[in-house]
């Protein structure tokens, strides 16, 4: 696939950036994309390795190696090298209904599974997805598609993100009714107020949300099933019930002062500041001329002290736990497993720009909140720790006495990840947990404890990246549909054999 010596006569190579100085300014996507001619070239750097990891999609000591949608990469890769982009948009919409979101917000496992990069550094993976989706785009070849045939079998899909998403594009392909309910005012869960716009343009979600629409799908928005529609009577009035509501229980972080104004989960202020964009109007949780404190890592904290940073905030620092990840692959991290490395994302740049140093501060464990005569947050304090293994080989942190510090805070941001699903619409349902508190299902199958109510993404399998929801909701979308017709008529209906 590619140029049989693409790797060896071009290096990887990708769009900059937008500068930092000016997209601080403002809330636009920060990432640019090549002209065609040199996305190709770095199409050519496909290698033809003998065994390709990029599409494997399987975990391996409970490491992620390649892409969990089993995305056809050499294939499309190989097409872009030679410019036959409508065949690469064939082969990427074969295992993926979303690329313009995965090659935005995806963290790309391909590209940490790739051959090349054993070496070298990996193929432009998810810069040539992102190509090939937008220029199809671009050149009018995303059209809407509705299904050629209707069965008359209604299917409610509860929650709009991701997973939610891919489900009833699949079943609706496949020809059922498919009503996709959402609690927030707008469709599209974690990408429409999860991620901040300045990785995903909101306009790119209503994009797609306007296409599915145009595919027969309905949308309901400003309904908590649940709690403004009784679960019960969902699965009365539908033929099949799809539950894709995410794991959006956080995690939170008890002791002195928890309950001081100025302290609130990440989730809670992303989803203010984007609501205020999108409304035009002023957040009511603004980090302006505010000392900011980030509690947690990952994407989620990364994208609370971008935002942080564009709202005027004064200063901005985020505490990890947990020790600095290594600057190369450690020993039990081996390729082609996702790198478990150290590196500074967009969040973290940003923040060495307006400040002269990265804000992380690793080895670190919050004590306590402290709070002014009125009830408003005005300090953190903290002690470090360190990591040692005790006596049955597992990983224990201990405080390291004469660390404790105080730092000024204006707003505690907590990003420390989801605990599971909420409860109040799994209770009504009935259904069965497993040990984490996700639905319940059988292995590799999407099918809940009661008939005709089936589970997908994070509710499913807990937190994860976009592209496992993606994934997951095909999957149950499959599962589904051989409930509702006694084989797979999803699967016929891409020319695919039962």
């Amino acid at each position: 696939m590619g140029k049989a010596t693409g790797f060896l006569e071009y290096r990887r190579y990708e769009a900059e950036d937008r500068p930092v100085e000016e997209r601080l300014k403002d809330w636009n996507e920060f990432h640019n994309r090549l002209p065609d001619i040199d996305q190709r070239i770095q199409g050519a750097r496909c290698m033809d390795c003998g065994i390709p990891f990029c599409h494997t999609g399987i975990l391996y000591q409970g490491m992620a190696m390649g892409c969990p949608l089993n995305n056809l990469i050499p294939e499309w890769n190989d097409l872009v090298y030679r410019g036959r982009w409508r065949e690469a948009l064939a082969r990427l919409e074969a295992t993926n209904n979303f690329p313009e979101f995965t090659g935005r917000v995806c963290p790309a496992p391909c590209e940490g599974s790739c051959t090349l990069g054993y070496g070298d550094r990996p193929v432009t993976i998810k810069n040539n997805e992102w190509a090939i989706i937008e220029k199809a785009f671009a050149e009018g070849w995303i059209v809407p598609r509705p299904p050629q045939f209707r069965t008359g079998k209604k299917v409610a899909v509860v929650g709009s993100g991701p997973s939610g998403l891919a489900c009833a594009a699949e079943l609706n392909r496949a020809g059922h009714w498919v009503t996709v309910f959402e609690r927030a005012d707008r469709i599209g869960g974690l990408l429409m107020y999860g991620i901040p716009n300045m990785k995903l343009d909101k306009a790119i979600v209503e994009r797609r949300v306007k296409l599915m629409e145009a595919e027969g799908i309905q949308f309901v928005a400003g309904v908590d099933v649940g709690k403004d529609y009784p679960a019960n009577q969902l699965v009365e009035e539908f033929d099949a019930v799809v539950l894709c509501g995410g794991a959006t229980k956080p995690r939170d972080l008890s002791g002195p002062g928890r309950e001081l104004k100025g302290v609130h989960f990440a989730m809670e202020f992303l989803k203010a500041n984007t609501q205020a964009l999108l409304n035009s109007e002023e957040t009511p949780l603004s980090a302006k001329d505010k000392d900011v404190i980030v509690i947690g890592g990952g994407d989620t904290g990364t994208d609370c002290v971008a935002t942080a940073l564009r709202q005027g905030c004064r200063s901005v620092n985020q505490f990890e736990i947990v020790p600095q990840p290594p600057k190369e692959r450690a020993a039990d991290n081996p390729w082609p497993q996702w790198p478990k490395v150290f590196k500074a994302d967009y969040g973290h740049e940003e923040a060495m720009y307006r400040f002269g140093s990265d804000p992380r501060h690793y080895c670190i464990s919050t004590k306590r909140f402290e709070g002014d005569a009125n009830g408003n947050i005005k300090a953190v304090h903290t002690v470090e720790v360190v990591w040692e293994k005790d006596s049955e080989n597992r990983w224990r942190f201990t405080e390291v006495p004469g660390t404790e510090k105080v730092w000024p805070a204006g707003m505690v941001l907590l990003a420390m990840g989801f605990l599971g699903p909420e409860d109040y619409l799994l209770e009504q349902l009935g259904l069965e947990r497993d040990s984490r508190s996700n639905v319940k299902t059988d292995a590799d199958k999407y099918h809940t404890s009661r008939p005709g109510v089936f589970t997908a993404g994070d509710m499913h399998r807990g937190q994860s990246l976009v592209v496992w929801a993606i994934r997951e909701g095909r999957n149950a979308a499959r599962e589904c549909d051989r409930y509702l017709m006694g084989g797979g008529s999803c699967e016929r209906y891409r020319g695919e054999s039962d």
